[in-house]
């Protein structure tokens, strides 16, 4: 039986050879997704503290500043089996698909609801499509992809803040994500 347990993320090895990349941006939705439903997938270690699958988890967990995640380890797989499936754990997800017209509802009612949407991983335009809208300005905290962001990590609250405020003062859109 597989259980989970907690590891200190510092003591975790991300595999050398990953070929999945995770940009900034991504990084923060996962990091935001964490914050709202908590951990709903421990990451998957091979019993010497390896990563084979959840290094984007343990990115966001760093920005998070999380110390402990939850694991599970698949020290059953030989060294093949674990190439292959750090490469098929995410390659089988790119495999599906969407029934969009459930999905558009599903997305309509958690509007409806005022759930923020920003954080689901689609973009202003995704949104906007799904919900046959034309104008994207009603949908609120929606990124677009098109936009840069900075994450800048602060010793204090009084320091987060303050460069918080500074920042609205000079007119840039900003979200406290701790």
């Amino acid at each position: 039986m597989l259980t989970i347990q907690y590891k200190k993320i510092d003591k975790l090895i991300p595999y050398a050879r990953n070929s999945r990349t995770h940009s900034d941006a991504q990084v923060a939705q996962i990091a935001a997704s964490i914050k709202e439903f908590g951990w709903t997938n421990p990451v998957l270690m091979d019993g010497d503290n390896g990563i084979i699958a959840g290094h984007g988890r343990v990115l966001a967990a760093r920005v998070l500043g999380h110390t402990d995640i939850p694991t599970i380890e698949l020290s059953h797989l030989s060294d093949i089996q674990k190439k292959a499936y750090i490469i098929a754990d995410n390659k089988l997800a790119l495999n599906a698909g969407w029934d969009e017209e459930v999905l558009g509802l599903e997305i309509a009612e958690l509007k409806e609801f005022g759930f923020d949407l920003s954080i689901m991983g689609f973009n202003a335009k995704d949104i906007k499509n799904l919900l046959n809208e034309n104008d994207s300005s009603e949908i609120l905290d929606i990124k677009d992809e098109s936009k840069n962001l900075l994450m800048i990590e602060c010793v204090s609250e009084r320091e987060l803040e303050t460069l918080f405020e500074e920042m609205k003062e000079r007119g840039l859109e900003c979200k406290i994500l701790s």
